[in-house]
């Protein structure tokens, strides 16, 4: 197994190692629309050759990696236009790929002799699944087209972060409480598969708590000194 590195990871700090001792960073490069196949190649030059801005990544990286926030570099240093991307992405993952997988195994795991609760079970977890679908959607068509217009140049006074902030809802929480009732009340002969997909449940639960740990300490703070620049000079 390759050795931890310890602190945070740099520009010069090698791709494949990163992969290697953290292979959750798949899906941070996933989301950044990143290749594999970079050799040897250092974290900027596999950024540089995929168009993707080496601090912004590392930032997101080192964040969801080594839990560290970097105090001594502005927020107006990460690229907005970046950060969109990966949170655009990570919500098709959660939306499109992740949650309808999720049901599909949860569906297929299910005991048949408990057609009642099982119909519970569903109907709560497509409820979860929808609140999902409301909470992204938001910053989809609200969020986002807001701060491409700061970057554009285009302040709209009638909104600003400010208003996400109020609204950001922590959206794993309704997940949790999910797979605490299915642990504590489903009974069922075989575990192997109710196993299987509790265990992603669990992924997906710490995923979306990651993905929002981006947007409240990368992305909001990155905005707010946005909103603080004239118009003119933008990102």
């Amino acid at each position: 197994m390759p050795k931890l590195k310890i602190g945070k990871y740099k520009e010069s700090d090698s791709m494949s190692n990163l992969i290697c001792q953290n292979y959750p960073a798949l899906l941070v490069l996933s989301r950044f629309e990143m290749k594999l196949g970079f050799k040897d190649k250092s974290i900027g030059e596999v950024c540089h050759d995929n168009n993707v801005d080496t601090k912004t990544f590392l930032a997101i990286i080192n964040l969801l990696l080594c839990d560290d926030v970097n105090h001594n570099c502005s927020n107006h240093s990460l690229f907005a236009p970046s950060l969109i991307l990966y949170l655009h992405n990570s919500h098709d993952y959660f939306v499109n790929y992740r949650l309808p997988d999720i049901r599909e195994k949860l569906k297929n795991a299910l005991t048949q002799d408990l057609k009642d609760l099982n119909k519970a079970v569903l109907y709560y977890f497509d409820e979860y699944v929808s609140e999902v679908r409301k909470h992204m959607s938001y910053e989809e068509k609200t969020v986002f087209p807001y701060v491409r217009s700061l970057i554009e140049g285009r302040k709209k006074i009638r909104y600003n972060i400010g208003i996400f902030i109020k609204q950001h809802n922590q959206i794993e929480a309704k997940l949790t409480e999910f797979k605490n009732i299915m642990i504590k009340y489903y009974e069922t002969e075989s575990t192997n598969e109710i196993d299987n997909v509790l265990f992603d449940i669990f992924n997906c639960e710490n995923d979306l708590a990651l993905h929002n740990s981006v947007e409240d300490k990368l992305f909001v703070p990155a905005i707010m000194e946005l909103e603080l620049k004239k118009p003119d000079s933008a990102l």
